[in-house]
């Protein structure tokens, strides 16, 4: 499998999936208003900008809008795409292949001649502190154990060679960098603009702090991650990146960063107001820029619902029999809601997999359990099973003051957060059928379709 975006591109062109727009656009609001007006259709055709304002490069956008999208990166069927990530991720592949002479090579600026102002970084809302890379995909190693890591941080455009970033709080890039700064030292980083689906989706892996991403990521293809040495700093990185910018974290220097348009689709003023340096830029010949439109669209919010969706059933089927789905919904920016369909064979099981996922996750705030004939991807059977199956003085558990999301407005100072779990199943016995309808009808009916159109 090629693990180079082009080659995905090149299919997705193929299948008729990309559309282009040859009119020159603005930088600032025209793309991320129009994104979000497809996305209020319910539409998620991938946009390819052929003319940004300012900039010789093309910006495409919505690569990652749709489940079906990341199905087709990994070659499995749609409904398959969270189970397949999380047994995938399990099995890594940690001896990386190193490719000496990468695309991104094609192009190297450093020193004086660095200049971010040459690529098209957008101004996505009127709120948003300035134009952001929304996309770049962050590359740094544990300065204790080597371990590599990536994810993506929002990255404000503040200079020449100078990015704003926040890291998430209490996660894994916050961390090396804090031990960075604890030594005395910035923190050496690499940017990556322009990957593979799967390189997207594999950073979002849950693994313990020993093992790297990398490894993981590999798992997603089968193979190992194809990498390349950076050019001024100790880092490999994804080998067919179209942009990559080279630098460092600074420490012990902070400025303002914020507000921004978050995936809760509210201004984030909430920040580690960290700094980055770029020191050097790479990239390949006629650059991709891919830019994530922010704030709750697909694009932002699709990659984190795999993730979740993966790990919540990895660890659910460890402890339990008979999990059906999981799903994390956009309508909870796929991050703070989870539905579980099980078929339940004890009463009690629905409150273990509560107590399981709600303590497994600091971001859920809500977990539901329901009937294996529930379909947790459809809301509306969702909330028809909470409609008719609970009583909220049964099935309902609070738990307060938990660790909660930072994002997350409604969060306390601390970013506490309470937790619900909510068992809508049917008792064991003793509950009226729910209506059927009669399987040789249901088929016999098909002949009478073409009246109804």
């Amino acid at each position: 499998m090629s693990q180079d975006l082009r080659v995905f591109l090149e299919q997705l062109e193929k299948d008729g999936e990309i559309k282009h727009v040859t009119e020159e656009v603005k930088r600032e609001y025209e793309i991320s208003t129009l994104m979000m007006a497809l996305e209020k259709e319910h539409r998620y055709p991938v946009m390819w900008f052929d003319k940004v304002e300012g900039s010789e490069f093309p910006v495409v956008t919505n690569i990652l809008g749709s489940r079906e999208r990341f199905a087709k990166a990994m070659g499995v069927k749609t409904e398959n795409i969270s189970q397949e990530f999380g047994e995938r991720v399990k099995n890594r592949f940690d001896n990386l292949k190193v490719v000496e002479n990468p695309p991104a090579n094609a192009n190297l600026i450093t020193g004086n001649d660095v200049d971010l102002t040459k690529f098209p970084i957008l101004k996505h809302f009127p709120i948003d502190a300035g134009p952001y890379i929304t996309s770049g995909l962050c590359v740094a190693k544990d300065p204790e154990t080597g371990s590599d890591t990536c994810g993506f941080h929002r990255l404000q455009l503040k200079g020449k060679n100078k990015l704003g970033i926040s890291f998430h709080s209490r996660g894994r890039m916050w961390e090396y960098f804090r031990r960075s700064e604890e030594r005395g030292e910035n923190m050496k980083m690499a940017i990556c603009i322009g990957v593979h689906p799967n390189i997207s989706l594999g950073s979002q892996a849950s693994v313990p702090y020993s093992l790297g991403k990398f490894g993981a990521i590999g798992g997603l293809f089968g193979e190992p991650l194809e990498v390349a040495q950076c050019a001024t700093i100790d880092l490999q990185v994804p080998a067919y990146a179209e942009i990559v910018l080279e630098g460092e974290v600074l420490a012990n220097v902070r400025e303002p960063e914020s507000p921004f348009a978050e995936y809760t689709n509210y201004a984030c003023f909430r920040s580690t107001e960290n700094v980055f340096q770029v020191n050097a830029i790479r990239y390949r010949e006629n650059p991709i820029f891919h830019d994530i439109t922010p704030a709750m669209s697909s694009e932002h919010i699709t990659i984190i619902s795999i993730q979740r969706e993966g790990d919540i059933l990895k660890t659910l089927n460890q402890n339990l029999p008979n999990i059906k789905a999981v799903h994390s919904p956009l309508s909870s920016c796929g991050i703070f809601h989870c539905y579980i369909s099980m078929k339940k064979i004890a009463e009690g099981q629905p409150q273990q997999a509560l107590l399981t996922v709600l303590g497994m996750d600091h971001h859920i705030k809500m977990a539901v359990v329901v009937d294996e004939d529930v379909d947790v991807f459809n809301e509306q059977e969702v909330l028809w099973a909470m409609a008719t199956r609970l009583q909220a003085s049964k099935g309902v558990m609070i738990l307060p003051n938990c660790m909660g999301e930072t994002l997350d407005p409604s969060s306390d100072e601390l970013s506490r957060s309470d937790k619900m779990g909510i068992d809508a199943t049917k008792p064991l016995s003793g509950f009226s059928p729910k209506i059927e309808i009669d399987k040789e009808a249901q088929e016999a009916v098909k002949r009478l379709y073409k009246y109804t159109k």
